[in-house]
């Protein structure tokens, strides 16, 4: 009976970050500009007129970080390498002391036993390529070849794990057709699908240049955003049925949607369009596009944070099932679903037959220094359990969920909230810089040692 509340033996836990999240030094070292550099220097973009120039500084402090990630006892550790540090203009000439840090990353991770996941793209593109068109330019599938080359060559050899883009509905749906992300721009239908299809192509000759240059057997994933997930407020077959159905229906916002990041990279072609008013906006899609988006990956990296809960209406159709009102919810005005870690394994696992990974999951909170010097944030630890808890039912059912990544390791920049949402295991003074593990900290630190039976 005791075994069976551990995880599997092999199951990685680790916590996760991204580059301009949480390194900071946006200009240092020969370092060339990001979107987000430049998107969170012009007002009116982020909360309390944030940017991440400093963040948590973990370009300075990466040994700080490395010590905590220690004595939490975490074995992975997924962050992303920021491109315009590696290439300052996007293309051409390569920043060999940007390189350098992320070499010295590795490196002492692998001394301390800590496994890198490294993610290729987490949304810092380059300013010069956006001034070249960005993602509505399809040179950037050539582009951003060049530029995973440059990182394959450096470090597979000692890298294995990899992820090639993260949340595309991000940085296409939420930067370039709601402007609420960098750069902030609000294009029309047909070129908002044709960002999407190069970005899709991009990932796919991500994986083309991993295949043929790394160094060691790579293992390979991809990181959409599990935004589209619906849960069954019942066990009746009818109700699961239509949250599934749900789940990867393109639908009228189809950028947002599961279907249309996954179904061409693993199925290789794009859901079902016809009858959609959007059809007539889709870009021309060339014979030899799907055999370059579809490239053969790994695993599938799930962001998970909640889930819609949904039933079906007696006619074919997922209904969803609105809160009551006070229901619990996060910082960020997240509901608290912990089912969303059973049922979004599930489904994916069903449609796409490939391992996963819980890539990011955490809760938005408002923790502070206590008067005893520590970081008490019960509702962490207690949002943790529920969702470890389902978690731990799919992998019983023999879902392959490889690992979970907490996001994130420490406090950081989030984006349009700037630092008033706080996700991290580890609390961050931005203005002292000084860290102080949190009491979800301490309790994730026994959760790794016990292998999950303490949850």
């Amino acid at each position: 009976m005791e075994e069976n509340r551990r995880f599997p033996e092999n199951f990685v836990w680790g916590a996760a970050s991204s580059a301009y999240q949480a390194e900071g030094a946006y200009r240092a070292d020969g370092k060339g500009l990001s979107v987000w550099d430049v998107y969170t220097h012009e007002p009116g973009h982020i909360f309390n007129g944030d940017t991440g120039d400093v963040a948590c500084d973990q370009y300075e402090k990466f040994d700080t970080d490395l010590t905590i990630m220690k004595e939490l006892g975490l074995q992975a550790y997924r962050f992303s390498i920021n491109w315009p540090r590696v290439i300052p203009d996007g293309c051409g000439q390569v920043n060999e002391k940007g390189l350098d840090f992320y070499d010295r990353m590795v490196e002492r991770l692998l001394e301390n036993d800590i496994i890198p996941y490294i993610t290729l793209f987490h949304w810092e593109l380059p300013y010069g390529l956006y001034l070249k068109g960005g993602w509505l330019n399809r040179d950037i599938v050539q582009y951003f070849a060049e530029y995973v080359s440059v990182v394959i060559r450096r470090l597979s050899d000692r890298v294995r794990f990899w992820i090639t883009e993260n949340e595309p509905q991000c940085y296409i749906g939420a930067a370039l057709h709601g402007g609420g992300h960098a750069p902030g721009l609000k294009v029309g239908e047909k070129d908002i699908f044709l960002a999407a299809h190069h970005s899709l192509l991009a990932h796919g000759s991500a994986v083309e240049v991993i295949r043929e240059t790394a160094k060691t057997a790579s293992v390979i994933g991809y990181a959409p955003a599990s935004w589209h997930l619906w849960s069954p407020v019942s066990d009746l077959p009818e109700d699961i049925e239509a949250c599934r159905r749900e789940t990867f229906r393109a639908g009228d916002d189809p950028v947002g949607a599961t279907s249309w990041w996954l179904d061409p990279v693993i199925l290789g072609r794009y859901p079902e369009t016809a009858g959609y008013p959007y059809e007539k906006y889709l870009p021309e899609i060339r014979p030899e596009d799907m055999k370059m988006i579809s490239q053969p990956i790994d695993f599938i990296g799930m962001n998970v944070y909640q889930t819609y809960r949904g039933k079906a209406d007696g006619e074919g159709n997922c209904v969803t099932v609105k809160a009551l009102p006070g229901a619990a919810q996060t910082n960020a005005g997240w509901p608290v679903t912990p089912e969303a870690l059973y049922w979004g394994p599930r489904f994916y696992w069903e449609r796409y037959h490939k391992k996963l990974y819980i890539t990011e999951n955490g809760l938005s909170n408002q923790d502070w220094v206590s008067l005893d010097g520590k970081v008490h944030d019960p509702q962490r630890i207690d949002f943790l359990r529920r969702y470890l808890r389902k978690l731990r039912e799919a992998v019983r059912e023999g879902i392959p969920v490889e690992g979970y990544f907490h996001w994130a390791l420490t406090d950081n920049f989030e984006w349009a909230s700037g630092y008033s949402n706080r996700f991290g295991l580890v609390y961050t003074d931005f203005a002292s810089q000084e860290r102080i593990i949190k009491d979800s900290g301490q309790w994730y630190s026994r959760v790794i040692s016990s292998n999950g039976e303490i949850i």
